[in-house]
């Protein structure tokens, strides 16, 4: 199976693969940057609380302005361009959506934002992994319940580790633990977001320029976001 093919395929047929993408910070912006190189996916839609970031980080990573600059949700998919808003329920309920990448990083509302999309029969790929690590089971319940698929980002590392799991498994191989690697010291406990951008070598205004959060960052710092991930 390839699915570069199948995307390949599906570009050719003039149908693509019709996605909306809700939150456009750091996580979403990684995304963005790889959806202009990616065959047969339309990303028709993007919400966020604050469309103006959402736009200026499109024009961060490089996307031409009229690109994003479809009026509503109908004119990106006759347009082939993408709408960029804060109503994500449009998203969510938009007949022509195939797939929803929940990318908020905000737990609580991925949740609602999934059951959502689940409701109107939209596939899910859940990025805020710590709206799995909260109630992922529950999820992929509603999911199959109405009969679409809820997933991971395939990348990050919890779907990292379950797919290097499977892989054990059918390989017959016994798997007595699971984890992920996370370079930790000490003194990391005392980092705040005022702080963090030290420890990674950076400078704030470096910081600023790439569109990170210290708050996350923190997170990822001091181990409180890789024990939420390896839940």
């Amino acid at each position: 199976m390839s699915l570069h093919r199948q995307l390949q395929q599906r570009a050719a047929e003039g149908r693509p693969v019709r996605v909306g993408l809700i939150g456009a910070g750091k996580f979403g912006s990684m995304y963005l940057a790889q959806v202009p190189r990616t065959p047969g996916v339309h990303l028709a839609g993007i919400a966020d609380l604050s469309p103006d970031s959402a736009r200026a980080n499109l024009a961060r990573i490089g996307w031409p302005a009229e690109r994003s600059a479809a009026r509503s949700l109908d004119a990106a998919m006759a347009q082939g361009t993408t709408h960029v808003g804060d109503d994500w329920q449009a998203l969510a309920r938009h007949p022509a959506i195939d797939v929803i990448v929940e990318c908020t990083g905000h737990p609580i509302a991925a949740v609602d934002h999934c059951l959502e999309a689940f409701a109107h029969g939209k596939h899910v790929v859940n990025v805020t992994v710590e709206a799995d690590a909260f109630c992922g089971p529950l999820l992929a319940r509603k999911a199959a319940e109405a009969g679409v698929v809820y997933s991971m980002a395939f990348g990050d590392q919890p779907a990292l580790i379950c797919d290097l799991v499977d892989w054990a498994r059918t390989c017959g191989f016994p798997v007595v633990a699971a984890g992920r690697g996370h370079k930790w010291l000490p003194h990391f406990c005392e980092s705040t977001p005022e702080t963090v951008w030290g420890h990674y070598g950076l400078t704030p205004e470096q910081a600023a320029r790439g569109g990170l959060n210290p708050k996350m960052f923190n997170s990822f710092l001091d181990g409180s976001k890789p024990a939420i991930e390896s839940t």
